[in-house]
């Protein structure tokens, strides 16, 4: 495709969200940007959920990560289907009793306000480093394909990157992502299925039969790894990461917990947790089975391309076709903004609600603060990822994004652990301390882990171990019976 061209599907796609907010954006009230007035059908949070959990990085990483790590991701993604199944019938339970719109407000009943402010800047910092790296993929692979081209420089593609997600967000908020979300998710489906079906003809793959036959005797389609419990992929350290990554990434997480408080009901959103769980086995082994024939179809082509920029660079290939090439544009750009665009709104409730205290401002101001908010988290996301691109050169960016996510997400699963699981009150001016000393710890025993713990290599459980010691400082500070 032309750099054109290029420009002409990116203007049309947002053209048609920009529509959506439109339609969905015409009642301006907090009530709908915040909650979307608890009216969304189940259904269509489940499936624009997809899109949202996967991301631009998953879109990219997962399959460019096949070479050198097989299948052994699917380890990671079945603890994931326990974490969605403790989420359903733990933690949206608590939340539909507290009808919260900030999760974090459990913090502040069961503890205190320092709890709950600690609880809140975590989700912050975690979300904001989870969007810019996400964001951070996306507008490379779009520098790479068209704005070089232009010689538009790097900070411009972002500037309209961000700012195209606040255009289509600024007013609908929550009400409007539940239905551009779903409308990404097809994109971004529909693009792996197309893709699929170019290499599995040029692979000589005439059926769905044969694509999994393939895939099978395929010696990258290892998924289990039980051989040495020092291998970072090793089965157990992989399934028990994946059910705390899910428990923490989604559960702990304001951003995914918003879409699910927009349901009706409490039952509504667990038939949506429980569905889109069962699916989002299939969508990733769908991107891992295509890890597997770019990589092949790289092999035999004499594409030396690998990690993230594999499939961005097999994709736009003259002999792929401008039908396949359309489709991977659109499936990464709406991997991406799918979960860009909720976590900017996640942003700014949490912000709202959690540090300026929204509900006990007057009525004419609320709606003010919140878009003011809105605009100040999209600058913020804007200077994160032109700082990510100074520091992040030769990545496969999922593995970094899980790294960042357990040391930043651990405080809160010590947190809402501790809550949930003991009746104890605690300290609660201390609670900040050991939510910085915990990641510390946490990053100290990863980094000296091999030379303490007799070559033993910390891999996703860092998240698990930053939890575990984010609780035990809290057993230090519980208040005497």
């Amino acid at each position: 495709m032309s750099p054109t061209s290029i420009l002409v599907l990116i203007a049309c796609y947002f053209g048609l969200l920009i529509l959506i907010s439109y339609f969905t954006g015409k009642e301006d009230s907090n009530a709908a940007f915040f909650k979307a007035n608890k009216s969304a059908p189940w259904y269509l949070v489940a499936f624009g959920m997809i899109g949202a959990s996967l991301s631009g990085v998953t879109f990219i990483s997962v399959p460019g990560a096949v070479e050198a790590k097989q299948f052994g991701y699917m380890q990671v993604v079945f603890g994931y289907f326990f974490g969605y199944v403790i989420i359903a019938y733990v933690l949206l339970p608590l939340y539909y009793r507290l009808n919260l719109t900030s999760i974090y407000t459990y913090l502040r009943d069961r503890f205190g306000i320092v709890s709950y402010k600690t609880g809140s800047v975590a989700f912050l910092i975690s979300r904001t480093v989870g969007a810019a790296f996400r964001l951070f993929l996306v507008a490379k692979v779009l520098q790479l394909l068209v704005f070089d081209l232009f010689d538009i420089p790097f900070a411009v593609t972002v500037i309209i990157t961000i700012g195209l997600i606040w255009l289509y967000t600024f007013k609908g908020g929550i009400k409007t992502i539940i239905f551009t979300d779903t409308l990404q998710t097809l994109f971004m489906l529909v693009s792996v299925v197309v893709t699929i079906v170019f290499l599995a003809s040029a692979l000589d793959l005439n059926s769905i039969g044969e694509v999994i036959t393939y895939t099978k005797e395929s010696s990258l389609s290892k998924i289990f790894f039980f051989e040495d419990g020092n291998d970072p992929q090793y089965f157990w350290k992989s399934f028990l990461s994946g059910i705390f990554i899910t428990i923490t990434m989604t559960g702990l997480d304001q951003d995914m917990m918003q879409k699910n408080l927009t349901c009706r009901n409490l039952k509504d959103a667990q038939k949506n947790m429980i569905t889109f769980s069962i699916v989002l086995l299939f969508v990733n082994m769908l991107f891992l089975i295509l890890g597997v024939m770019l990589t092949q179809y790289a092999s035999t082509h004499g594409i030396t391309a690998s990690k993230d920029d594999l499939f961005p660079t097999i994709a736009m290939l003259p002999e792929i076709g401008i039908v396949t090439s359309a489709f991977f544009l659109l499936g990464l750009i709406a991997a991406a903004y799918s979960s860009a665009d909720s976590a900017l709104t996640s942003l700014t409730t949490s912000f709202c609600f959690d540090i300026l205290d929204i509900e006990n401002k007057p009525e004419e101001r609320r709606k003010n603060i919140r878009k003011r908010t809105h605009i100040g988290f999209s600058i913020v996301l804007m200077l994160v990822i032109l700082l990510f691109d100074i520091i992040f050169k030769d990545i496969s960016v999922i593995w970094e994004l899980f790294k960042a996510a357990g040391y930043t997400y651990g405080p809160l699963l010590g947190l809402f652990a501790f809550g949930l699981f003991t009746k104890s009150q605690i300290k609660d001016k201390f609670v900040w301390i050991i939510a910085i000393v915990a990641p510390i710890l946490s990053y100290l025993l990863n980094i000296y882990s091999k030379e303490l713990f007799n070559g033993y290599e910390i891999g996703f459980e860092i998240l698990i171990i930053n939890g575990l010691l984010m609780y035990l400082g809290l057993v230090m500070i519980r208040k005497k019976a």
